[in-house]
């Protein structure tokens, strides 16, 4: 299946940039990601032990 690319939009994609270079913007991105991940795996791992005897 060939997926064809959606239109970038200039606007956000200028917002995006100018949010690249904000620290305090990439430190929430970050932290946002990494707990998103924490819970991801803290589920896995809790879903696992539910079949453990």
């Amino acid at each position: 299946m060939v997926r064809i690319a959606k239109q970038t939009d200039p606007v956000k994609l200028n917002e995006l940039k100018e949010k690249i270079h904000d620290m305090g913007y990439l430190r929430v991105a970050i932290n946002r990601i990494a707990m998103k991940l924490t819970d991801e795996i803290v589920s896995r791992s809790e879903s696992k032990n539910e079949y453990k005897i």
